[in-house]
């Protein structure tokens, strides 16, 4: 039997004021879940974390959790996720969540998904991660990002084929077919 397919998952620890957010979150995790895909993920219970996580656990899939201590500390872990990784920092909650997972997509969420999102791209821009990295821009959420990114191929500080490396779709059922 082939080993589950691990999706990474970056998101908020809040659901935000989107109600079209909350629910295109809660239909991606669905459709992944479906498709047999385990979940890893920050390992909060609250907000777009939650939600994700609960879809995944609905169909009884494999759900990980990587978590600094501080956060378990400041903020509630899922109770009932399969694994919760405790590690010391963000640095190494990322580096974790990238030997673990095959694929990368963010949803909405703060600055602490941006900098997820940004470190995995990063990372396979250079070529030290060799895996997919998407972002699903449900509502219009990540426009801005993506004209900066823009912005940087036109400045000549991006190449465009760089550019091209980051998956974006504006439907949970675009993404998927993008990301298989």
């Amino acid at each position: 039997m082939d080993p589950a397919k691990k999706v990474c998952i970056f998101c908020g620890a809040h659901t935000g004021n989107s109600e079209v957010i909350v629910e295109q979150s809660r239909h991606l995790a669905w459709l992944l879940a479906k498709q047999d895909y385990d979940l890893i993920y920050g390992g909060g219970n609250s907000g777009l974390m939650g939600i994700v996580a609960n879809e995944f656990l609905e169909k009884d899939r494999q759900v990980t959790g990587i978590r600094p201590q501080k956060l378990i500390r400041d903020e509630y872990a899922h109770p009932g996720i399969s694994e919760l990784i405790v590690v010391k920092d963000m640095h190494e909650r990322k580096m974790k969540m990238i030997e673990a997972a095959d694929t990368f997509i963010a949803l909405p969420g703060g600055a602490g998904t941006l900098d997820e999102l940004i470190e995995v791209y990063t990372q396979t821009k250079i070529g030290f991660v060799h895996k997919t990295c998407a972002i699903l821009n449900i509502d219009h959420y990540y426009d801005e990002l993506l004209l900066l990114l823009d912005k940087m191929v036109r400045f000549a500080f991006l190449r465009k084929e760089d550019r091209e490396r980051l998956i974006v779709a504006e439907s949970p059922e675009e993404l998927i077919a993008l990301i298989t």
